[in-house]
């Protein structure tokens, strides 16, 4: 499961951050996760709360964007989102498209962060 490695890049991300800002406290992690990305968005939760246990992040929420597939359609002239990954055809006039525009991402992309009072 590549959900546990990726959780654990995510908390190191975060987790580097806060140190670089004195200690801010993450609320959420929101990252970008694209269809054609090979990630199963459940497991990468399940996995996600599994590693933050025992960090500073043991209450941050991770809220995960699934984007779709786009493709550049030469027919119509524009992206447009494909019918489905296994069907990589324009939604609006149904030609087939190797241009994947969009889909593969994976990118941590905000954190809701607290900032620590220094006293």
């Amino acid at each position: 499961m590549h959900e546990l490695s990726i959780a654990m890049s995510i908390i190191d991300i975060a987790q580097e951050y806060s140190h670089e800002h004195d200690g801010a406290v993450i609320l959420a992690i929101h990252v970008k996760v694209g269809r054609m990305a090979g990630i199963v968005t459940d497991a990468l939760r399940s996995a996600f709360e599994m590693a933050r246990e025992d960090t500073s992040l043991c209450d941050t929420k991770l809220v995960i964007e699934d984007l779709p597939v786009m493709l550049d359609c030469r027919e119509c002239g524009c992206e447009q989102p494909a019918d489905s990954i296994q069907s990589l055809c324009c939604s609006e006039c149904g030609t087939l498209s190797p241009n994947i525009t969009q889909g593969y991402e994976l990118e941590v992309f905000a954190m809701e962060i607290e900032e620590v009072e220094q006293v």
